[in-house]
């Protein structure tokens, strides 16, 4: 779909746009363009011609276009006044006189252990095309194709799939995407373009025997790469992962590419790429590994100059509060997982909260997006003031957030100042990070999370934590302790999967041994080194923690406010999920099913099944899109300075088909 202006070819540019003609592997090579290193050909059957129009990729980069400018001869200027109606007329009118899609080339292996080329035709994602008119569609394109190539119907989203549930396969027959791309060879999951030596290991042992080498110009390439991988110039997967894992959300913060390589062993067995210098590149348009004849003049990396700056924490008179008596302004004292969690609750009970910062914002050529979001809520004109009702009420409808407590950075602090043993081997690390001693950091770091973990609670830090939460202690339920410090979810130092929580609490001898436990998770090894590179001090660095009761889940998972694979998508949110609690999801134990849903025109797709064995039901499907809308709500809040500022939510869904939010935050891309 047209987000913008079209940008125009040079008057030069010959177009080689061909109209009612057969379609042979030939021309489809001459027109088409490449995106994610997959072959694409754009076409538009126009129904009432009984003809069809490839379009010269190169050209004409939208359908609409193209159809308005040179078939109905519009001016771009009539067609960017009325952007979104005219799209309603080719997208989603029933009686449309046009239908635009994609064929795109691919293989497989064959019977006979040969690759063998087939067509995959789909429509774009928010198209509304119905039964009658993917069938009518599918066999006007299968009439024109070359014979010999087999065409599949690719659905574009979950509308289109149950459309086709009345139609045969062998009338139409079809691939889900999940299907089509469950085995692609490379995927980018963070984009960029770096020179390095590629350090290809095979196994876990392999790594674990040469990571004390690693370097900052290595390109580290494995199966699964490990949450605690030291910073270098790219990362390679192996094997398949999602764009939210923990290393892709260090890639991002870093600014170092990552991708998935399947045919890596094959390509560096081929080419004696293990050890070599190579040029890594990962985009929309694919994802490459040249070698290179000699080292090359290499650049420091970006992240080598990054210094972080955090606010000064506050340390005086701060007591454990309910969460909903926290808003954002109060992370100096309690930290910003505590912060964010109180500024939900806060909205999601205040009356008429204003969340359309995302849809107010101008698209050009559209003025906002105000018109999509009243037709998401089927109230089509409504006042300013009315829509603002409408989205306060889908949001508390369809999100809550479980009952809990912050503890203040004080109560550590208290805590740690009260042992003298603990102070001298604090005084200690801080003197081996000025000499830069790693050894002698990583041993005084075990050494104090053991001294935190054994030392007791002072009888009034226990009593200043317990007395709060009785009521919730005294019902016997099952709690999770979770951290909350001043060092995450920053610009440049994102901090996931860096600092523990504990999910398994019951009374307040557990309570006071798992916040001792996340305080401890303060000063891993893994955590001082990364702040210590990123600038930040050790003795700035304080933890909070969230109390908050356990809510046992059907499903559990992670959704972003984007699309983290196309930075320029402001129409998806990615979402991610597993049967169980959202930690086997953000720790990485399972491989989740991946969605994307279309928060603009509407719409929803499946993109991997991971380690389901099948997609999940229908109107499961339907309740997450809508979790997907009040996340893009709740981003108009929450991005109130940048409404384009993405968010991260970890999310659950219990029994009853209600969905809480555990944790919510910026999201780095």
């Amino acid at each position: 779909m047209s987000a913008s202006p079209a940008p125009r070819a040079p008057e030069s540019a010959p177009d080689r746009t061909a109209v009612g003609v057969n379609l042979t592997l030939p021309l489809f090579r001459q027109l088409s363009g490449v995106l994610a290193g997959q072959p694409y050909l754009k076409v538009v059957m126009d129904r009432a011609e009984g003809t069809w129009h490839l379009l010269d990729t190169s050209v004409h980069p939208f359908h609409v276009d193209y159809i308005a400018v040179r078939i109905l001869g519009m001016t771009q200027q009539e067609l960017d006044a009325d952007l979104d109606a005219f799209n309603d007329s080719v997208y989603t009118d029933p009686r449309r006189r046009f239908a635009l899609g994609v064929l795109s080339l691919h293989s497989a292996t064959g019977v006979a252990g040969q690759d063998e080329a087939f067509m995959v035709l789909e429509t774009t994602e928010a198209d509304t095309m119905g039964a009658a008119l993917i069938e009518e569609f599918y066999t006007f394109v299968r009439d024109q194709l070359d014979g010999r190539l087999p065409l599949l119907m690719k659905p574009a989203n979950h509308g289109q799939e149950q459309a086709l549930v009345a139609i045969g396969d062998t009338r139409v027959p079809r691939i889900l995407g999940h299907e089509l791309f469950g085995s692609r060879t490379r995927t980018c999951l963070n984009p960029g373009e770096t020179v390095g030596r590629l350090r290809l290991f095979r196994t876990e042992r392999e790594y674990q025997e040469a990571v004390a080498g690693l370097v900052w110009s290595d390109i580290v390439a494995m199966p699964r790469l490990p949450d605690d991988v030291p910073r270098v110039s790219g990362f390679i997967s192996t094997q398949p992962t999602t764009p939210l894992s923990h290393t892709n959300v260090l890639a991002a913060s870093w600014g170092i590419p990552n991708a998935i390589i399947r045919d890596l062993d094959e390509q560096a067995q081929r080419e004696s790429l293990d050890g070599s210098w190579v040029r890594y590149e990962a985009g929309k348009h694919g994802v490459t590994l040249t070698a290179l004849a000699e080292q090359p003049l290499l650049r420091r990396p970006a992240w080598e100059r990054l210094r972080v700056r955090i606010d000064a924490p506050v340390l005086g008179d701060a007591p454990v509060v309910p969460l909903h008596a926290l808003r954002r302004a109060d992370r100096d004292r309690y930290g910003t997982k505590a912060s964010n969690l109180g500024e939900l609750h806060h909205v999601l009970s205040m009356p008429g909260p204003d969340l359309l910062g995302f849809y107010a914002r101008p698209r050009p050529p559209r003025p906002d997006l105000l018109n999509h979001l009243e037709s998401r809520l089927a109230d089509r004109g409504a006042s300013p003031d009315r829509l603002r009702g409408a989205v306060a009420e889908h949001l508390a409808a369809t999100v809550g957030a479980p009952r809990g407590f912050a503890l203040p950075f004080r109560l550590q602090h208290l805590f740690l100042t009260s042992s003298p043993a603990l102070q001298q081997t604090i005084g200690k690390l801080k003197m081996a990070l000025e000499l830069e001693a790693s050894d002698s950091v990583d041993a005084l770091c075990l050494h104090l999370q053991a001294l935190i973990r054994a030392t007791p609670v002072p009888s009034g830090v226990a009593e200043a934590i317990s007395r709060p939460l009785a009521g919730l202690l005294s019902s016997g339920r099952r709690l999770a302790v979770r951290s909350s410090a001043n060092a995450e979810d920053l610009a440049g130092f994102s901090a996931a999967g860096l600092y523990e929580s504990v999910t398994t609490v019951r009374g307040v001898e557990q309570l006071l041994g798992a916040v001792r436990q996340v305080w401890a998770s303060l000063l891993s090894p893994r955590s001082v080194r990364l702040r210590h590179q990123a600038g930040i001090s050790l003795e700035d660095t304080y933890m909070g923690a969230v109390v908050q009761e356990y809510v046992p889940a059907e499903i559990g998972g992670v959704m972003v406010t984007c699309d983290p694979t196309r930075p320029d998508d402001f129409r998806n949110v990615y979402l991610n999920c597993a049967a169980g609690s959202p930690e086997s999801v953000v720790d990485g134990t399972v491989m989740p099913q991946q969605y994307l849903f279309n928060t603009v025109e509407g719409g929803g797709r499946t993109l991997d099944l991971g380690s389901a064995p099948q997609d999940l039901p229908v109107t499961t499907r339907a309740a997450l899109g809508e979790l997907a809308l009040a996340g893009r709500l709740l981003q108009g809040h929450f991005g109130a300075d940048d409404p384009d500022q993405p968010l991260d939510i970890e999310w659950l869904m219990t029994a009853e088909g209600a969905f809480q939010v555990v944790q919510i935050r910026p999201y780095t891309r």
